[in-house]
């Protein structure tokens, strides 16, 4: 039975939804790293949200450890880099707290915009301050979106019933796009000079890290408010602090922190031009329930199936998906360890062709399957999806695929080639409509074979009684052949030939076979 540990608080409904599935779950408190080390080593699965820290240190503790699930959207907590050499899924659940974020910050968008807090603290204190605290209206002020992605779109569309201007600065997102949810695209800088308040909706990445510096903060609009519901560090606090007391910044809100929680002499908890609440933005009961059933959905069919979605370091497919690509995938990670037995000397290059109707979908965990198979044979290192191409291009190995729409004998083919400093080896296969995979060629030579279980290949010259002469040598071996398949190039020519065994061949009977008249080589392949 698999475990998963969890931290930071699931709501009860995850829990519960990983042990319906079968998994062994233990739930803590946060740890800190050094607890968090002594543990992790009993578990294939973690759940966290954003106050444990998944640090290298705790990945490479983790030797279990295939799947890191955040419960949210944010990832900077967990080591991403680290966590894909060691061949660890880390997944988040983008989606579920999207409405809760979006409404947060529009409360604080109008708390700033009315100094609602101001006015309850000064009430509550027995003053009535009405003439210091008045307020701005949203109607016709310009909002700028730093992120139009699932939550900057939602806060636009709210805005936009504000009657607010909403202009955006997304890098991946098109003009078109933009203008399709009735936004203006803009560059950063017109967005600064623009904007009478600005919201951020990015991830916290080492090209958004104090994205709104000191630069940015002196190229804004005079009286801008600042809104972050996002991730500390995108705003650089202090020069933040230092706009707002110089004038230029009217007042910021700000829900997240660079330090969580914030010191007590946090510059920018002694103004009273700043909204601050303690990372609220995704904390109503329906986004939690959401993100808590969908880690654990996620996290659940990962370990379970091999089912991989909403990973952040590596293609994911959704299950419909996965269960009609689930022949293909088997085929392309036998095609794999199968050149990786059959092939001699150093590797140099893998080439993928994916031929027919095939090469219309997604190739990309095909090609991961394959190179994971590939190494993960000759490797003592932990290959997965999640590190192949990594551990490939450390290896010096160079990985190419190609796809053509056009059909060769059969309706799809995915044709496999490996170079290495001593041969060139090749295999094609496909998948039959009863979802049967099936060796179609070797190095050429068309042939019928079941990737399965112990398998003898040797090439030889096509004369007559080389098959006769292994056939005896395995009976009187007691070694039962449980499929032939042969293919030939020619009359007269070299053949190809694949025995299905029952059992491994001992490797002297192997040299017996080789040291045959007509033989070129003779291999043992385990799938």
């Amino acid at each position: 039975m698999k475990r998963v540990l969890v931290t930071d608080g699931l709501q009860a409904v995850g829990v519960d939804a990983l042990a319906k599935q079968g998994l062994e779950v233990d739930v803590v408190e946060t740890l800190p790293e050094p607890a968090l080390v002594a543990r992790i080593g009993e578990y294939e699965g973690l759940i966290v949200r954003s106050a444990t820290k998944v640090t290298r240190v705790v990945l490479v503790a983790g030797v279990k450890l295939e799947v890191v699930g955040r419960a949210g959207a944010g990832v900077d907590t967990i080591d991403v880099d680290a966590a894909t050499e060691r061949g660890v899924v880390v997944m988040n659940t983008p989606g579920g707290n999207t409405t809760a974020v979006a409404e947060h910050t529009l409360a604080l968008v109008l708390a700033l915009a009315r100094r609602v807090p101001a006015a309850d603290a000064a009430l509550k204190a027995g003053r009535w301050e009405k003439s210091r605290l008045q307020g701005v209206e949203l109607f016709g002020k310009v909002l700028g979106v730093l992120g139009l992605g699932r939550i900057g779109s939602e806060v636009a569309r709210r805005a936009l019933g504000f009657r607010m201007h909403v202009i955006a600065y997304d890098p991946y997102l098109t003009r078109e796009a933009a203008e399709r949810q009735g936004v203006e695209a803009v560059e950063l800088d017109e967005l600064l000079a623009r904007a009478d308040f600005i919201t951020i909706h990015v991830p916290l990445t080492g090209d958004t890290r104090h994205l709104l510096g000191e630069d940015a903060l002196a190229r804004v609009k005079s009286g801008v408010r600042i809104i972050n519901c996002a991730r500390g560090g995108i705003v650089d606090e202090r020069a933040l602090a230092d706009a707002i007391r110089a004038g230029h910044v009217a007042g910021a809100a700000l829900d997240v922190f660079e330090q969580e929680p914030p010191p007590p002499d946090h510059p920018l908890l002694g103004l009273e031009q700043v909204i601050v609440t303690p990372h609220l933005g995704a904390a109503t009961d329906e986004a939690q329930t959401a993100v808590a059933l969908a880690i654990a959905e996620q996290v659940a069919d990962a370990l379970l199936h091999g089912i991989v979605v909403n990973a952040v370091n590596l293609p994911s497919i959704d299950a419909e998906t996965y269960r009609e690509q689930a022949p293909w995938l088997g085929l392309a990670e036998k095609m794999g360890r199968f050149l990786a037995q059959r092939t001699e000397g150093r590797m140099r290059e893998a080439r993928l062709t994916y031929s027919g109707e095939i090469a219309a979908r997604s190739t990309a965990t095909l090609t991961l399957a394959f190179v994971r198979g590939l190494l993960g044979t000759i490797l003592s290192e932990r290959v997965t999806d999640v590190n192949a191409l990594p551990v490939a291009k450390s290896r010096g190995l160079k990985v190419t695929e190609t796809s053509t729409t056009e059909a060769e004998d059969y309706a799809s083919l995915v044709a496999a080639e490996l170079v290495t400093d001593r041969a060139t080896s090749s295999v094609a296969g496909t998948v039959f409509f009863t979802r049967e995979a099936r060796f179609v060629r070797i190095d050429g030579f068309p042939i019928e074979a079941l990737p399965q279980g112990w398998m003898l290949v040797f090439a030889n010259l096509d004369v007559p009684g080389v098959i006769g002469r292994i056939g005896t040598l395995c009976g009187g071996h007691g070694i039962n052949i449980a499929g032939m398949q042969l293919g030939r190039e020619r009359r007269g020519g070299r053949a190809v030939s694949i025995l299905n065994l029952d059992d491994p061949m001992p490797p002297a009977v192997l040299d017996e076979i080789r040291a045959m008249p007509d033989i070129v080589f003779a291999k043992l392949v385990k799938l």
